[in-house]
C-alpha cells in the first residue's frame, strides 16, 4: 500500500482492527465514568485566609486599633494579597486575606502564621490566646448543615456533645474538611462576684482572679524514680467543679477563711453568656461541614449520612440531629436533569438523521460515532482531573450537535457517491477522503473559538476552563472516530439508496428544490444581500451594546440564608424575642423545609445586634415557588416584625464574597477620615432606597450603639497609687467577661469566666459599688473616688477596615428584571448626584466585581475568539481573504441571539456570552462547508465562481440543513429545561437556538454574495496543482 493512503482508507481496509481500538476507547470511558468526582461546578479554589483574634469584653474600636491594625501591618507585607479586609467589633476582630489565584494556600498560611508571630509583640497582653487562622474558599458552599437540638438538655452541654463527639468524629470521615459550629456555648464555669460583699470584706475582683489563677493549675511535676520502678507525681492542682471553685480560700477577714462562695456565685455557664441559637423552635447547635478540595461532594455526603446513625446511636436519647440542607439533593436532581437533556438532545439529532438520510445504516453510523465519542470523553475528562458537574455535562451536551457534524458530513458525502453508483469501499474511501479536509476544517476552527475562554482570568476563568477543555477533547475524539469508524462502518454496512419514484420527492429533496430557487434570487441581487449583511452587523453591534448585561443567572438551589439586623443598642433578650417572632413567619410559610437561626457573637457574627437564619425549601416539585419568589413573598410579612429587618439571599452555587454579607451583591466604600466617610455612606444609602431598583439596600456602619463613657481623673488616681491601666483592669474584671483560668479534661479544654453578679452587671450603677486597693495605703478606694460616669453617647457596633483604610460595605439585591450592568451605572450615576468626594474611593466586591472584570473582558473574549477562527482557517486555506468569507457568517448569529435573549427575558450573562462564543465555532460550519466545495470547483473543474459558489451551496445544502438541526436540537433542551440547575443552562441554550435560527435563515443567502464580492476584490485564481499542497 502507498505510504500517502488516507487514515481513513487504512481503517476502511482493518476493520477488525479498527472495530477492536474503538472498543477499547469506549471500554476506557466507561471505566473512567464511575470514577469521576461529582460536583455541581468545575474546581474553583480561591485562596482565603481568615483570621480570629478574640479579647472578650474589647471595644469595637480597641480591637480596630490595637489587635486588628497591628496584624493588618504584618499582613500587608505578605506578597501575593490581593485584598485584605477586617471587621472589629465588641471582643473580636475577623480578618480576610484574598491572595491570587496562583498563590499556594499552604504558603500563604504559612506566611500567615509568621506575620501572627511577628505580630505577637504588639498585641493586647491579656489576650486569651493568640489570633487563630483557617484555610476557606468562598467559591465552594457547605456540603452539609447539621442541626443538633434537644428541648430538655442545657445548651452547653448539648455544645459539648457537638464539639468533642459529632464534629471530631464527622472531621475524621475521608472527604470531610472544615467544620463551623455555628450556636454553640462552650461550658464554662462562671464566677460572678457580688460588688456589696467584696467591699464589706475589703477585697477587689483583682484579688478574686489572683486567688483562683493560683488556686487552679496544670503544670509538670516530674516522677520518682526508684531502683525498681518509675512512679509519675500526680496531685489534685486542677479543679473541675464549681463547688471546687467555691471552696477556695480567697483571703481572710479577722483570722477567718474567706471562701469564693462567701462573695460570688459560682455556676456552671458558657463562656458567652449571649449567644443561642435554636432549630426551628427547639434550642440547638448547627454544623456547618466543608469538603476538602477535589472530594467527591456526593460520595462525602454520603459517607457522613452513612455514619449519623452510630453517631445518633451514642448521644442520649433526649438529643436529635437532623439534615438542615444536603446539597447533593439539588446537585444529583441538577445533574440527573442535565443527563435527561442528554438524552433527549441525542434522540432529536437522530431523529434528525433520520429523517434526511431515510436509511436505517447510515442513521446508526452517525449514531455510533455520536455515542463512542460521547463515551471516549469521559475517559479524557478522568485523565484531566475533571469532575461530573453542570458545566462539563452541559459542554457534552452542546458538543452532541458538534461530534454530529463531523459524522453527518462524511456520511452524507459516501451517501452521495453511493447514488452515483460506486461500490461501498470506493464509496466509504473517496467520501471519507474527500471531506477530510473540511472535517479538520470545521473541527479546528470550532477549537480555535474555545481557546480565548482557557484564557479567562479570575474565578470564573476557573471554572470555564473544565467546560471549554471537555468540549474541545469531545470534538477532538469526534474527527478522530468520524474519519475511522464511520467509513469504515459505511464499507461494511451502507447500501446504495433504491430510487423508486422519481416523481415523488421526499422532504429534503423538496427543500432543496425551494433552496435553490430562493438562491438563484438572491446571487440576481447581489447589492440587496449584501445590504442586509451589512444591516445585520451594524444591529448585532447595536444590540450588543444596549442589551442588559449580567453576571450569573440567580440560582434556586433550595437554600435561603438570612442576615438580620436590630437597632444597635437592642438589649439581648430584645434580640432573642424578636429573633423569635421572625421564626414564627418564617415556619408558617408552606415552602419552608426546615430552618435554624442564631442570635449572638458565633460564627460569623460579631454583634448581639446581627443574627443569622438558615433556611431549608422544599424541593422544588413539591413548592409552588422559586427562592427568589419565596423571598418576595415573605419579605413584607417579616417587614411588620417592629425595630428588625432580615434580609434574605438566595444560596448560590457560585459564591465569590469573602465573607458574610445581607445581600448578592456588595460596594465597598473606603477613605482615610471614618467620620466623613460614614456621613457620605449614609447619603449614598438613602439615595439608593430611593431607587426602585435595588432591594433589601443597607450598610454595615451600625453606628447607634450605646456607649458608656468613663472619665479617669489621673490626678486622684495617681494619689493613691492608682493608674489607668488599674481601672482597665478592674472594668475588664467587672463586665468583660473576662476568661481567667482553664482547665483540662482528657478530651476538651475549659474555661473560668469572672464578671459581675447578674443583677449588678447590666447596671451602668453598680460602677459606683466597687472599690480598688491602693498600693500606697492598702486602703480600698471607691471608684467613684477617681472615675466619673459621662453622659451616654453613641458609636459603632463594628469597624470594618479594607486595606488598612476605613471602609463601609453596602449590600443589595436587585428587582426582578433589573440587570446587574444597568444597576452598576445607577450606582455610580447616584454617586454623582450627590456630589461623593474624590477622597471616597469605591469599588465592587465579589460576585459584582467578578461582573465588573468580566464586562470589561468580553469584548475582548469575542474579538480573540475570531482571530484565533480567522488564524487557523486562513493557515488551512493558506488565504488571507477565504477566512473573511467563512466569518462573515457570524453577525446574523449574534444577532439572532440578542434577539432571543430579549425576547425570553434573559440578561446578556456570562452563560449567554460562552453561548455567543459556541455560535462563532458552530455558524462558521455553513461558510467551510460551501468555500470548501466552491474552491475546489474553481480550482479543479475551472468553473466560474458564480457557478461554483452555487453548486457548493445546493450540493451542500443538505449537509448544512442536518449539521445546523443537529446542533439547533442539541440546545432546544438546555434552553426549554426546568428543574434544579435550569436557570444556569437556559441561558446558553437560548443564545445558541437563537443564533442558529436568523443565522440559518441568513447565512445560506448572504454567504455566497460574500464570496462573489470578495472573490471579485481579491481574486486571484490558481492552477489545480496548486490545491494539492493546500489541501
Amino acid at each position: 500500500m502507498s505510504g500517502s493512503r488516507s487514515p481513513s482508507a487504512w481503517c476502511v481496509d482493518h476493520p477488525v482492527a479498527t472495530l477492536l481500538l474503538t472498543f477499547a476507547l469506549v471500554l476506557l470511558g466507561m471505566i473512567a465514568f464511575p470514577r469521576l468526582a461529582i460536583a455541581p461546578l468545575p474546581e474553583a479554589e480561591f485562596p482565603t485566609i481568615q483570621v480570629s483574634a478574640t479579647l472578650p469584653g474589647a471595644s469595637p474600636d480597641t480591637m480596630a486599633s490595637s489587635v486588628a491594625t497591628p496584624l493588618e501591618v504584618q499582613f500587608s507585607a505578605i506578597p501575593g494579597m490581593t485584598q485584605m479586609t477586617s471587621s472589629s467589633a465588641l471582643g473580636s476582630s475577623l480578618l480576610t486575606l484574598q491572595f491570587t489565584l496562583d498563590k499556594s494556600i499552604d504558603t500563604a498560611a504559612q506566611e500567615v502564621q509568621a506575620a501572627i508571630n511577628t505580630a505577637s509583640g504588639k498585641l493586647p497582653s491579656d489576650m486569651p490566646s493568640l489570633p487563630t487562622w483557617k484555610k476557606v474558599n468562598p467559591a465552594d458552599s457547605p456540603v452539609l448543615i447539621l442541626s443538633v437540638s434537644s428541648d430538655s438538655m442545657p445548651s452547653t452541654e448539648l455544645s459539648d456533645y457537638v464539639e468533642t463527639l459529632l464534629a471530631r468524629q464527622i472531621s475524621q470521615i475521608d472527604g470531610v474538611g472544615q467544620i463551623n459550629i455555628t450556636g454553640q456555648q462552650r461550658p464554662a464555669i462562671r464566677v460572678q462576684a457580688s460588688p456589696d460583699k467584696l467591699a464589706a470584706i475589703g477585697l477587689t475582683l483583682a484579688d478574686v482572679r489572683l486567688a483562683i489563677q493560683q488556686s487552679s493549675l496544670n503544670l509538670a511535676k516530674g516522677a520518682i524514680y526508684g531502683e525498681n520502678s518509675v512512679s509519675t507525681l500526680s496531685t489534685n492542682d486542677q479543679l473541675f467543679h464549681p463547688e471546687d471553685y467555691a471552696q477556695l480560700i480567697v483571703s481572710y477577714k479577722d483570722g477567718a477563711p474567706v471562701q469564693l462562695r462567701d462573695i460570688a456565685k459560682v455556676v456552671n455557664g458558657s463562656e458567652n453568656a449571649y449567644v443561642q441559637a435554636w432549630s426551628g423552635d427547639t434550642p440547638g447547635v448547627n454544623l456547618v461541614i466543608s469538603r476538602q478540595p477535589g472530594a467527591n461532594i456526593v460520595e462525602t455526603v454520603d459517607r457522613i449520612q452513612a455514619e449519623l446513625p452510630r453517631l445518633q446511636g451514642m448521644l442520649p436519647a433526649s438529643v436529635q440531629v437532623s439534615v438542615l440542607t444536603d446539597r447533593t439533593k439539588t446537585i444529583r436532581a441538577s445533574l440527573h436533569e442535565v443527563e435527561v437533556t442528554l438524552l433527549i438532545a441525542v434522540l432529536l439529532v437522530v431523529a434528525v438523521m433520520a429523517l434526511f438520510l431515510r436509511q436505517l445504516s447510515a442513521t446508526l453510523i452517525v449514531s455510533s460515532v455520536l455515542g463512542v465519542s460521547l463515551v471516549a470523553s469521559f475517559a479524557l475528562m478522568y485523565l484531566m482531573g475533571f469532575s461530573l458537574n453542570n458545566l462539563t455535562l452541559v459542554a457534552i451536551v452542546i458538543a452532541v450537535g458538534f461530534v454530529v457534524d463531523d459524522a453527518i458530513v462524511v456520511v452524507e458525502n459516501i451517501h452521495r457517491h453511493l447514488e452515483a453508483g460506486l461500490d461501498k469501499r470506493e464509496a466509504a474511501i473517496k467520501g471519507a477522503g474527500e471531506i477530510g479536509f473540511t472535517v479538520v476544517s470545521i473541527s479546528f476552527s470550532l477549537v480555535a473559538a474555545f481557546i480565548p475562554l482557557l484564557f479567562m482570568g479570575g474565578v470564573v476563568g476557573r471554572l470555564f476552563k473544565e467546560f471549554a477543555l471537555t468540549a474541545t477533547s469531545t470534538i477532538l475524539i469526534s474527527v478522530v472516530v468520524s474519519l475511522t469508524l464511520a467509513p469504515t462502518l459505511a464499507a461494511l454496512f451502507m447500501r446504495a439508496p433504491t430510487h423508486v419514484a422519481h416523481d415523488k420527492p421526499g422532504f429534503s429533496e423538496r427543500l432543496l428544490a425551494g433552496y435553490a430557487r430562493n438562491l438563484r434570487r438572491a446571487l440576481a441581487h447581489q447589492r440587496t444581500m449584501a445590504a442586509i449583511f451589512v444591516v445585520t452587523l451594524a444591529l448585532a453591534v447595536v444590540g450588543y451594546v444596549f442589551i442588559p448585561k449580567g453576571f450569573f443567572p440567580v440560582q434556586d438551589t433550595g437554600f435561603v440564608l438570612g442576615t438580620s439586623e436590630a437597632a444597635a443598642d437592642v438589649s439581648y433578650p430584645d434580640m432573642v424575642a424578636k429573633h423569635k417572632a421572625l421564626a414564627e413567619i418564617v415556619k408558617d410559610d408552606p415552602a419552608v423545609q426546615a430552618f435554624s437561626h442564631s442570635v449572638g457573637v458565633t460564627g460569623s457574627n460579631q454583634t448581639i445586634a446581627n443574627g443569622r437564619f438558615w433556611i431549608a425549601l422544599k424541593d422544588r416539585g413539591d413548592r409552588d415557588v422559586s427562592a427568589s419568589q419565596f423571598i418576595d413573598r415573605i419579605r413584607p410579612k417579616l417587614a411588620k416584625v417592629p425595630g428588625i429587618v432580615l434580609y434574605l439571599r438566595a444560596g448560590q452555587d457560585i459564591n465569590l464574597s469573602s465573607g458574610p454579607s445581607r445581600a448578592q451583591y456588595q460596594y465597598v466604600l473606603k477613605s482615610n477620615d471614618g467620620p466623613t466617610l460614614n456621613t457620605w455612606t449614609q447619603r449614598l444609602t438613602e439615595k439608593l432606597r430611593a431607587n426602585p431598583a435595588f432591594r433589601d439596600l443597607s450598610n454595615d456602619l451600625q453606628l447607634g450603639g450605646s456607649i458608656t463613657h468613663i472619665s479617669i481623673d489621673r490626678q486622684a488616681a495617681a494619689r493613691f497609687g492608682l493608674t489607668a491601666t488599674d481601672v482597665d483592669q478592674a472594668l475588664y474584671d467587672a463586665f468583660g467577661q473576662r476568661q481567667i483560668n482553664e482547665f483540662q479534661t482528657e478530651i476538651n479544654q475549659y474555661q473560668v469566666v469572672l464578671e459581675l453578679d447578674t443583677q449588678q452587671r447590666g447596671k451602668a450603677e453598680s460602677l459606683n459599688y466597687f472599690y480598688l486597693r491602693s498600693p500606697l495605703t492598702n486602703e480600698m478606694v471607691p471608684l467613684s473616688a477617681l472615675a466619673k460616669i459621662d453622659p451616654p453617647t453613641v458609636g459603632p457596633l463594628s469597624i470594618s477596615h479594607d486595606g488598612m483604610f476605613p471602609a463601609a460595605n453596602l449590600s443589595f439585591n436587585l428587582a426582578p428584571g433589573v440587570a446587574l450592568g444597568d444597576a452598576v451605572i445607577m450606582l455610580n450615576q447616584a454617586k454623582n448626584d450627590i456630589g461623593m468626594p474624590s477622597t471616597i474611593i469605591g469599588n465592587f466586591q465579589g460576585a459584582a466585581q467578578a461582573f465588573q472584570s468580566s464586562l470589561a473582558s468580553q469584548p475582548w473574549l469575542i474579538l480573540a475568539a475570531l482571530v484565533a477562527v480567522y488564524i487557523i482557517l486562513g493557515v488551512l486555506y493558506e488565504s488571507f481573504v477565504h477566512p473573511l468569507t467563512i466569518i462573515s457568517t457570524l453577525p446574523s448569529a449574534g444577532l439572532g441571539a440578542l434577539i432571543m435573549l430579549s425576547l425570553m427575558g434573559q440578561d446578556f450573562s456570562i452563560m449567554a456570552l460562552i453561548g455567543l462564543v459556541l455560535l462563532i465555532g458552530i455558524v462558521k460550519k455553513n461558510g467551510i462547508l460551501m468555500i470548501d466545495f466552491a474552491l475546489e470547483a474553481q480550482r479543479v473543474r475551472g468553473m466560474s465562481p458564480e457557478d461554483a459558489i452555487y453548486e457548493a451551496c445546493v450540493t451542500r445544502f443538505r449537509p448544512i440543513i442536518m449539521t445546523t438541526l443537529a446542533a439547533l436540537l442539541g440546545a432546544v433542551p438546555l434552553m426549554l429545561g426546568a428543574g434544579p440547575g435550569a436557570e444556569m443552562r437556559q441561558p446558553l441554550g437560548i443564545a445558541v437556538v437563537g443564533g442558529l435560527l436568523v443565522s440559518q435563515a441568513l447565512t445560506l443567502f448572504t454567504t455566497p454574495v460574500i464570496y462573489l464580492y470578495l472573490e471579485r476584490f481579491f481574486h486571484r485564481p490558481k492552477p489545480a496543482a496548486e490545491l494539492a499542497t493546500t489541501h
